[in-house]
């Protein structure tokens, strides 16, 4: 397809900004931290945010010196999170039916995330939005390169067809509002108390800010 001519593109975050489910990831980090002596750092959810799984993994081990290799932390981390996401994990609230407003616009939408691939599917449609999308994406596919760098968010672009500057990327962490707004995409963010320390900064860099999909723009 023709980037010119293809239209919007909407790339979305999951965990934070269509999803619901930061408190399963601060859940997992309180159990399997203190499970093996550890305090949670206050700084450990902004220090890993932008980072993909596999990065958090060899981060961890590498903090808190652990003798685990990145593979097995990450087995043991997705048996620890699996259920929620399978069973209770919501969207934001409002999210399916903007969504469903976007698609029935013409736009094309895509999803960038950090989230394991073997999450992201089940839980997007038990939510009933996984039809509605013309590009999984993660950054897993780009090498797993975080979120600090704007590789996945162009990857997404690239896969629905849309060029950057007619792309616009909802995210809740600060570090892929500044890595979408360095080439040129617009980004909307959403509120999520996991970013709240750093909301000031992600309002001032974002070009609009929410709490609710309900005050996402209508057009891109």
């Amino acid at each position: 397809m023709d980037p010119v001519n293809a239209g919007r593109g909407a790339i979305f975050d999951l965990d934070g900004t269509l999803l619901d489910s930061m408190h399963v990831w601060t859940d997992v980090d309180n159990e399997f931290l203190r499970g093996r002596g550890f305090d949670v750092p206050a700084d450990y959810a902004e220090s890993i945010a932008h980072l993909s799984f596999d990065g958090c993994a060899r981060y961890t081990i590498a903090r808190f010196g652990l003798p685990d290799t990145p593979e097995e932390l990450m087995d043991e981390w997705n048996r620890m999170a699996f259920t929620e996401y399978a069973t209770t994990v919501p969207l934001k609230p409002h999210a399916g039916e903007y969504l469903r407003h976007l698609k029935a616009t013409g736009a094309r939408l895509a999803v960038a995330t950090s989230l394991p691939p073997n999450f992201r599917e089940p839980v997007l449609r038990r939510l009933g939005v996984f039809d509605l999308f013309d590009a999984l994406c993660s950054v897993d596919d780009v090498g797993h390169v975080a979120k600090d760098k704007p590789d996945v968010y162009l990857y997404a672009a690239e896969r629905i067809g849309v060029a950057p500057r007619d792309c616009t990327v909802f995210e809740d962490i600060l570090a892929g509002i500044r890595a979408v707004k360095s080439v040129g995409m617009t980004a909307w963010a959403m509120y999520d108390a996991s970013s709240q320390s750093q909301w000031r900064d992600i309002r001032a860099a974002a070009d609009g800010v929410m709490h609710d999909f309900d005050e996402a723009p209508r057009i891109l």
